[in-house]
């Protein structure tokens, strides 16, 4: 009896690694455009730091955006490994966006006219399982599929505009 691969993996669900990654890149989309719209996201490392000390069983998602900075800061280095840490132990998920720019443009501005600090988004909720959103369902089937391959922080790319 000879098992084929896909008898001892289980079934493909028919998405390949791209069309996962795409399709997780609209749904963070989404998500974000629907946060922002109901005051429900905490842009900022510092920001993002605070709500997660104080009240962390509000915290839905974590996105950690990367750019050319991050290679060359260490201070944001660690801050990303302690909030990476802060969000595996509270059972938070978390992916890495590489196109800082495009998050910036999604979050919005500061009251300056500024872009906001969007090397770190949180996705918050007055009594998290109270907000329900298709998209942030899909995110978090997307990072538990990307746990089961050991890829604890997967990288998400946004669609282009």
């Amino acid at each position: 009896m000879t098992l084929e691969v896909e008898e001892i993996f289980g079934q493909e669900n028919g998405l390949d690694t791209t069309d996962r990654v795409q399709s997780a890149g609209t749904a963070l989309e989404e998500l974000l455009v629907s946060a922002k719209k109901q005051d429900y996201l905490t842009v900022g490392v510092y920001e993002s730091a605070k709500i997660m000390n104080v009240d962390p069983d509000n915290v839905a998602f974590c996105v950690l955006a990367t750019d050319e900075e991050y290679e060359c800061d260490i201070a944001l280095q660690i801050h990303f490994t302690l909030i990476q840490a802060f969000c595996f132990d509270n059972d938070i998920n978390v992916v890495r966006v590489n196109d800082i720019e495009r998050l910036a443009d999604l979050v919005g501005t500061e009251e300056t006219g500024e872009p906001k600090d969007a090397h770190c988004i949180l996705v918050t909720s007055p009594g998290a399982e109270s907000w329900k959103d298709p998209a942030l369902d899909k995110l978090h089937l997307f990072c538990e599929e990307s746990r089961s391959v050991y890829d604890w922080v997967p990288t998400i790319t946004l669609p282009e505009r």
